[in-house]
C-alpha cells in the first residue's frame, strides 16, 4: 500500500466530499475517486458510506486511526533527517495530569528558547495508551505516574511527589474539612483510577477491600470524572495534577491524610537515536533531572 493513498484517504475523510477533497490535493475529482475505489479492492472493504457527506464504515474508522500513525511517523522520520546543522522538528510527548509536568513545561520552555525551529506535540492520556504510542514509535517521550511498568523503557525518575486526594463538590460536606481520612472515603461513593496499579496501592491506604466500598466507576482520565463529580453522583480519588487542568468553581481537592503520594517518570524507548531533535531534547533534560 503506497503512503500517497494513506494521505489522499485522510483528505477525503477530512473534507467529507471527494470533490473538496482532490481540489485540496489538486488532483482532478475522478482521479481521487479511482484512488479511493482501488483503495477499497486492495483492502477487500467498504470505507466509505456514500451519500451528500461521506461517512466512514467501522474498517474506514480502524483505517483512519492506522492512516494517521503512518503518516505520523514518516512525518517525523522526514523531521528528523530534514536538519543537518540546526536542530528543528518535531518533539511529541504524552502525559496525563501530573504535578511534575510544571518542571517538564519548564524545560521545553528552555530548550525552544535555544533551538525556536522545534515544536512539540503534546498529548493528553491514560498512562497505557502513552506506553503503547511510546513502544510504537509514534510518541518521544511519555510522563507516567507509578507504579508503571517500564521494563521497556529508559527513563528518569521526577523529583516532584504526586499527591492524592478527594475531588469534591463544593457544597459536599466533605469539602468543609481540610484533609480526607480513610474514615471518610468508607462511607463515600467514589470514582477511581481504572489501573490495577494504582487501585492496589489506593486500597491498601483506604484499608479495606473494594466490595466493601462504594465505587460507581472507573476513569482512564480525571476529565470524564469530574463531570460525573460536578453532577453530585459520586466524588473522586485522583491525584492534585490532575485537577489543575481545569478550573471550575464548584469543584474542590482535598488531600488525603496520612498523606498518600506517588513518583513519576519521564520515559523514553530504549536505544533511542543519538542524533536529531528528540535526542538533544533528551540532554538537555538531563541536566535538569
Amino acid at each position: 500500500m503506497e503512503l500517497r493513498l494513506l494521505q489522499y484517504f485522510l483528505a477525503v475523510v477530512r473534507e467529507e466530499n471527494i470533490s473538496r477533497a482532490a481540489e485540496s490535493l489538486h488532483v482532478t475529482q475522478p482521479t481521487l475517486s479511482r484512488q479511493m475505489a482501488q483503495l477499497e479492492k486492495e483492502l477487500g472493504t467498504q470505507l466509505f458510506i456514500r451519500g451528500r457527506h461521506l461517512e466512514l464504515t467501522d474498517a474506514g474508522m480502524m483505517l483512519k486511526r492506522r492512516a494517521e500513525e503512518v503518516t505520523s511517523l514518516i512525518g517525523k522520520i522526514e523531521d528528523e533527517f530534514a536538519q543537518k546543522k540546526e536542530i528543528g522538528g518535531v518533539i511529541s510527548i504524552g502525559s496525563g495530569g501530573l504535578h511534575s509536568t510544571r518542571t517538564l513545561l519548564e524545560v521545553m520552555d528552555g530548550f525552544r528558547r535555544l533551538h525556536p525551529k522545534v515544536r512539540f506535540q503534546i498529548y493528553t492520556n491514560s498512562a497505557e495508551y502513552i506506553k503503547a504510542q511510546l513502544e510504537q514509535g509514534i510518541l518521544d517521550f511519555g510522563l507516567l505516574l507509578e507504579p508503571v511498568d517500564i521494563t521497556k523503557f529508559d527513563y528518569i525518575r521526577m523529583r516532584d511527589r504526586e499527591r492524592w486526594g478527594l475531588l469534591l463538590r463544593r457544597g459536599h460536606p466533605l469539602a468543609a474539612k481540610d484533609t480526607i481520612t480513610r474514615e471518610d472515603v468508607w462511607n463515600e461513593t467514589l470514582i477511581t483510577s481504572d489501573r490495577m496499579p494504582i487501585q492496589k496501592e489506593l486500597l491498601n491506604w483506604i484499608g479495606k477491600p473494594e466490595s466493601e466500598l462504594d465505587v460507581f466507576a472507573t476513569y482512564n482520565i480525571i476529565t470524564h470524572a469530574a463531570e460525573i463529580v460536578d453532577s453530585g453522583i459520586a466524588s473522586a480519588l485522583t491525584i492534585e495534577g490532575a485537577v489543575k487542568m481545569f478550573a471550575s468553581d464548584r469543584l474542590v481537592f482535598r488531600p488525603l491524610a496520612p498523606e498518600l503520594s506517588m513518583t513519576s517518570v519521564f520515559a523514553w524507548k530504549k536505544f533511542l537515536p543519538g542524533f536529531g531533535a528528540a535526542s538533544a531534547f533528551l540532554d538537555y533534560f538531563r541536566k535538569f533531572a
